[in-house]
C-alpha cells in the first residue's frame, strides 16, 4: 500500500469526507510536512474505489457551504481491513526503528 493510500484510508476511518477534508487531515497529521495535492488525491481515491476499499457516498454536511460538485467519501468494510493490516505493520515498523536506536522509545508512542 503506497503512504498516499494510507493516508486517505487513515482520514477516512474517521468518517465519510470530501476530498479538502482528507487534504486537511494529511497536512494536520504530518504538522504540514506532508501535502497531499489534489492529483495524487483524487488518483488515490479513483486507486482506491477501483480496489473496493472506498465508495463514494452522497454526503450532506451541515456545516459546510452548499456545493453541488462536492464528493463525498467513505470506507468499505474491506478498506477498513485494509487500512487495520497496514496499521498493525507499520506499528511492526515502529517498534523496530525504536529498538535499532533511530527514534527515542518516546518518539514511538504518539502525541
Amino acid at each position: 500500500m503506497t503512504p498516499a493510500s494510507f493516508r486517505v484510508l487513515l482520514a477516512l476511518a474517521g468518517g465519510p469526507a470530501h476530498g479538502y477534508a482528507v487534504m486537511r487531515f494529511v497536512g494536520r497529521l504530518s504538522e504540514g510536512t506532508v501535502r497531499l495535492g489534489p492529483g495524487t488525491l483524487y488518483r488515490t481515491l479513483q486507486r482506491l474505489r477501483a480496489d473496493g476499499l472506498v465508495e463514494e457516498v452522497g454526503g450532506n454536511d451541515p456545516t459546510a457551504p452548499h456545493d453541488a460538485r462536492r464528493r463525498y467519501y467513505r470506507l468499505t468494510p474491506a478498506g477498513r481491513r485494509a487500512a487495520e493490516t497496514e496499521a498493525r505493520l507499520l506499528a511492526r515498523t515502529l517498534r523496530a526503528a525504536v529498538e535499532r536506536g533511530l527514534i527515542a522509545p518516546e518518539e514511538g508512542q504518539g502525541r
